[in-house]
């Protein structure tokens, strides 16, 4: 059994016991997370759409950690100007174990 979820607005595909990287979400470590924002709902005989969400279907997961993405560095140069530029940004994001999907 798979379902395809919203996650602040991106889709994720999950299966129980899978861990998927999301952008941050609050709260705290250890904490259960109930997503009802179901897209689609598929076991072994039947698969269901919603329009746009399932009613009465939801994913429960567990925040395992809070991290940062890898670095992305902008550099900024104009040649012959003597102009250069170099900044870097770290996307904050929260690693989810998901525990159940519900139907």
């Amino acid at each position: 059994m798979y379902a395809i979820i919203d996650v602040a607005g991106q889709q994720f595909k999950v299966k129980k016991n899978d861990q998927i990287v999301t952008p941050r979400l609050d709260g705290e470590i250890g904490s259960q997370v109930d997503i009802d924002r179901v897209l689609l709902l598929s076991s072994d005989d039947e698969v269901k759409v919603g329009a746009p969400y399932l009613e009465g279907a939801k994913v429960l997961a567990t925040i395992v950690e809070h991290d940062k993405a890898d670095k992305v560095i902008i550099f900024k140069k104009k040649r012959r100007k003597g102009y250069k530029v170099k900044k870097g940004h770290r996307q904050p994001q929260t690693r989810l174990k998901i525990e159940d999907i519900v139907v």
